[in-house]
């Protein structure tokens, strides 16, 4: 049976914004945002991860890299009672790199649509937070709901969204707010 997700960007809406950031000692959790994936994974929604990271097509740190930070950052979650069901990120950039006109890469969809192969995800009924343009225009290619944080670039990208777009201060006040009333 297929479940509702709610597709996270990572860094500016779920830890806080350091360029290129891919150490574990270097992580920082946003305030709220472990209460936040917990209030999510108790209210059936599967959590994912959907990370451009353009730092690996710039050879400033490896997939390896990304994939130790990935494990820490839920091994350092679920001792604190929550989950990420799954982490995707792009590896590409269109400046840098092999691959500079990828599918992945949000605004496009081919996160998404792996993460929906992989997890039988109903898209009608699940969302898209994140601190960019880029997150929200991912939201609307895919058809589903997205909300704006202003934590990151979200003060830098609330000048550039539609008067309509749903906002909130952080992720915890996006959950509650528009998700888990």
């Amino acid at each position: 049976m297929s479940k509702p997700a709610i597709f996270l960007d990572r860094d500016g809406t779920v830890n806080f914004e350091l360029d290129y950031l891919y150490q574990s000692t270097e992580w920082k959790w946003i305030p709220g945002a472990i209460e936040a994936i917990k209030l999510l994974n108790a209210n059936g929604f599967l959590v994912i991860v959907v990370s451009n990271q353009s730092g690996i097509a710039r050879g400033k740190y490896t997939r390896d890299d990304v994939d130790k930070l990935h494990h820490y950052v839920n091994s350092d979650l679920q001792v604190q009672g929550g989950v990420i069901d799954e982490f995707y990120y792009c590896a590409h950039h269109p400046d840098y790199g092999d691959l500079k006109d990828c599918a992945c890469r949000k605004p496009k969809l081919g996160m998404l649509k792996q993460a929906c192969n992989d997890h039988d995800i109903d898209l009608a009924k699940s969302w898209l937070i994140g601190d960019k343009l880029t997150d929200v225009q991912t939201g609307e290619n895919a058809g589903i709901s997205s909300v704006l944080v202003l934590t990151g670039y979200g003060k830098e990208s609330l000048k550039k969204i539609k008067p309509d777009q749903l906002t909130a201060h952080d992720l915890l006040d996006a959950v509650r707010q528009h998700i888990v009333y």
